[in-house]
């Protein structure tokens, strides 16, 4: 894993992809209210979205629930993953995404649409 790259607005350098897995993990975190919201996407272009889970019974980051969602649909490799949240990135979060895709790049953004880290996987 590399150590985090910190840039500004999301639109700055990111292509359109990118963008799009960011998007779509913010929509998932404002849809629902969730403290963190996640997209991934596989080595065959589709994308899977989630957010956190907090139920008395059940805890699930927003990552982790994408990547579980990208295994379930068979998904072999992820390429890249977005994690929108006020938080730090959870090293476990991290470690699930590396499972999948070593090698993925992984982006993190604050809810504004501020691109707050860069890491490789």
């Amino acid at each position: 894993m590399t150590a985090p790259r910190t840039l500004g607005r999301v639109s700055d350098a990111l292509d359109a992809e990118d963008l799009k897995i960011i998007t779509l993990a913010r929509s998932s975190r404002a849809r629902v209210a969730a403290s963190e919201g996640a997209a991934v996407r596989d080595e065959t272009g589709r994308t899977y979205t989630a957010a956190a889970v907090a139920l008395p019974s059940l805890h699930l980051s927003a990552l982790r629930l994408a990547v579980a969602m990208a295994v379930s649909s068979g998904a072999q490799k992820l390429e890249a993953a977005a994690l929108v949240s006020d938080a730090e990135l959870d090293p476990g979060d991290l470690a699930v995404v590396r499972d999948l895709g070593p090698g993925a790049t992984i982006f993190h953004a604050a809810p504004d649409g501020t691109l707050r880290a860069v890491r490789t996987a």
